[in-house]
């Protein structure tokens, strides 16, 4: 990387304006505070959560430079009106709740999906710089409607990178986000704070699992990516679902002044489209797939396999959960440790 190139990347948020939709979720509130480490002139959080914004205006009280629009990514005219005089936008509204997008297929498609393509839309009508899509482990090889859906999304962003220059789309995949909204980390937190035994579903399940501040790194790097239609894969670590478990009862005991002994670890049934194992990159996709220290790379003509078949020597494998080192229950506990601290 030239002197020149690095520059230009360093420089990518300074005095930009960015939105993030889903900006009261984990990951955007966590996006949002990176971003104004980079100097922008604006970034504007876009929810339909009125409760979060409210909640964001005091996170981010004396910040004059954080805006906040409320609105649904599935009406067009409110798209237009947040993503219109920006630079950037970080795509992370969905619906994420494996269980309620099963349920509800309709909301799912139509804020995944229609949303998606919603957001994609004002991107290239508005000639923004860069459009980066933040989605999930879930979306390989789906086992129900929320990964489905997110996959879709996924296509959306590529395909619109075939038909314009303008912005450069990249689509960021991670798994699970420590201490996110609907993770299992505050789940057990809350059975522990109450007394109540843990509950796992599978205590063979492995999960890639990693810190927000991490997530929100990875994703501002996946903005800076030069090429675009390129679906970057986050290097994660994983951990069995049970190690996790037994790491959460000791250390919220020790918060909440429980003796964890007391506490059990007990197994109930998986949920409609639950995995034991999640991947974040196909064979298919391991067959094209490049590697830097914390992405794999997909470029967008991933269907030419025949060829790369014939060229796999040294390729990438499959990607999953289970396939890489997993933590031990110490360093679990030391990601909880800078999680609460």
């Amino acid at each position: 990387m030239t002197e020149v190139t690095k520059e230009i990347q360093d420089s990518q948020y300074a005095d930009a304006v960015c939105v993030i939709t889903g900006g009261t979720g984990s990951v955007g509130l966590e996006l949002a505070s990176a971003l104004l480490r980079q100097k922008p002139r604006e970034v504007r959080l876009f929810s339909n959560d009125e409760n979060g914004l409210f909640e964001a205006m005091s996170l981010f009280s004396g910040r004059p430079e954080v805006t906040y629009k409320l609105g649904d990514v599935r009406d067009t005219r409110t798209v237009e009106s947040v993503i219109k005089g920006s630079d950037v936008v970080f795509h992370a509204a969905a619906l994420k709740h494996v269980d309620f997008c099963e349920t509800n297929p309709y909301e799912a498609i139509t804020t995944n999906i229609v949303g998606t393509q919603n957001v994609i839309d004002q991107a290239i009508k508005c000639s923004l710089r860069r459009f980066v899509f933040i989605s999930t482990d879930k979306a390989v090889n789906p086992a129900g409607t929320m990964g489905a859906t997110k996959l879709l999304g996924e296509k959306l962003v590529v395909s619109a990178s075939t038909v314009t220059n303008r912005p450069i789309f990249s689509v960021v995949r991670f798994g699970n986000v420590l201490g996110s909204r609907g993770s299992v980390v505050l789940i057990f937190e809350r059975q522990v704070r109450s007394g109540r035994d843990i509950t796992v579903t599978d205590p063979g399940m492995t999960r890639f699992i990693m810190l927000p501040a991490d997530s929100a790194r990875l994703v501002l790097d996946a903005g800076r990516f030069p090429e675009s239609g390129r679906l970057l894969i986050m290097k994660m670590k994983a951990a069995r679902i049970i190690d996790l478990a037994d790491a959460c009862r000791e250390f919220f005991a020790r918060m909440y002044g429980r003796d964890a002994a007391t506490i059990k670890i007990t197994q109930i049934n998986a949920g409609p489209g639950e995995k034991i194992h999640e991947e974040l990159m196909t064979e298919e996709e391991a067959l094209t797939a490049t590697e830097t220290p914390e992405f794999f790379i997909i470029k967008p003509d991933t269907a030419r396999i025949a060829s790369s078949l014939r060229e796999s020597a040294g390729r990438p494998k499959p990607y999953s959960s289970d396939s890489v080192e997993l933590m031990a229950k110490e360093e679990i506990t030391r990601l909880l440790s800078e999680l609460y601290r």
